[in-house]
């Protein structure tokens, strides 16, 4: 098969990740891949896995360039023949959506998360085949746009589970992050995720202060980027970690290649988000590297952490439960994390699961 990935770039964060990592393992198994992004720093590395990128904006909201970057998508899929259009995201859904008006081909969308119901995000639901990343979302998108259920499946965040493993690991990656960031001896609470308020750095911030006298050489780290639309985000965050006394504490790293490290050295990772539509790929990567998660989560989600277990649920925006949960979890740290991971939150079944969407349709199309 012949598969078109499309989103908006390829900088970081979890749908980035996903696009490359599927990239690579279908040409793994025979299929050729090809990317379509604004670009971005992954999109080398789409190239190195055997995939191909093309540099096309599907990124711009600008409805009056809409038009002709619809037409110049429209080239390009015609020269490309696809067998299979994958759209991650809005604007780019919209885009194919439009350009493969009259070229027909097959037409498969991921929904990432609850995005607000209205006639922008409906495009998410227009593929002949829809993917959600959880039960949550599935039921969120038949009951706002009374889409059929048989229309959809259900596909989880899938961790790589070679590359998340404590057997290769980076070793000198490690010593010198630690050195850098002074980060010998202490207890170490990571949040990894762009810098944006859907993150809810406020709770995790807050929560920082209040261990602070509980657990002295208690650090968090906040592994992430920052877009220029984010910088005054960016520095409220450093405004109120020395409002709380915690300037010292909290330490901004920016995006960081070498993630899996990242888990692997920290003691807790936090994933306060706000809006928990889907498993985070944060959690499922930390679990592999068997370092417990404390997260919000979301009625009727299959949230994969239990207390006590392989980390704690909290609740939304308290800084107080995530207080408690990072003093209980310094004194009864759970052991054996990554045993609780199922199969159907790997990389492996994912791919396996995309597959078998992308044949299901191109039989249908048949």
């Amino acid at each position: 098969m012949k598969i078109v990935q499309l989103l908006p770039e390829l900088n970081e964060g979890g749908v980035e990740r996903g696009t490359m990592e599927l990239s690579r393992e279908i040409v793994k198994l025979g299929h050729e891949s090809i990317v379509i992004s604004a670009g971005g720093r992954m999109a080398e590395q789409i190239e190195a896995d055997g995939g191909k990128h093309i540099a096309l904006d599907v990124c711009s909201k600008n409805i009056l360039t809409a038009p002709w970057r619809m037409l110049k998508l429209r080239e390009v899929l015609k020269e490309l023949q696809p067998d299979i259009l994958h759209a991650r995201s809005r604007v780019p859904a919209w885009l194919t959506y439009m350009a493969n008006k009259k070229l027909g081909f097959p037409f498969v969308t991921t929904v990432h998360g609850l995005n607000s119901i209205n006639a922008y995000s409906k495009v998410m639901t227009k593929g002949n085949r829809v993917i959600t990343v959880s039960e949550v979302v599935r039921e969120y998108i038949i009951k706002g746009y009374g889409v059929k259920k048989d229309k959809i499946t259900v596909i989880q965040r899938g961790v790589d589970t070679e590359a998340f493993s404590l057997a290769h690991l980076d070793d000198v990656f490690i010593e010198v992050f630690k050195e850098k960031y002074a980060l010998h001896d202490k207890f170490i609470i990571t949040s990894v995720g762009r810098v944006t308020w859907l993150k809810d750095y406020e709770t995790y911030i807050k929560s920082i202060a209040l261990v602070k006298k509980d657990i002295p050489n208690v650090v968090g780290l906040i592994v992430g980027g920052v877009r220029e639309d984010k910088t005054d985000y960016f520095e409220s965050l450093k405004a109120l970690a020395k409002k709380e006394g915690v300037e010292e504490q909290i330490i901004f790293t920016g995006s960081q290649t070498n993630i899996a490290e990242v888990y692997a050295l920290s003691d807790i990772l936090v994933n306060a988000s706000l809006k928990m539509g889907n498993v985070a790929r944060t959690i499922v990567e930390s679990l592999a590297m068997n370092t417990p998660v404390i997260a919000t989560t979301f009625e009727g989600l299959n949230n994969l952490i239990v207390d006590e277990v392989n980390g704690a649920i909290i609740e939304t925006q308290n800084p107080d439960d995530l207080a408690e949960k990072i003093r209980y979890l310094y004194e009864n740290m759970p052991q054996n994390v990554k045993e609780t991971l199922p199969y159907a939150f790997m990389l492996k079944a994912l791919v396996e699961s995309t597959l078998e969407v992308y044949k299901t349709v191109l039989e249908k199309r048949i």
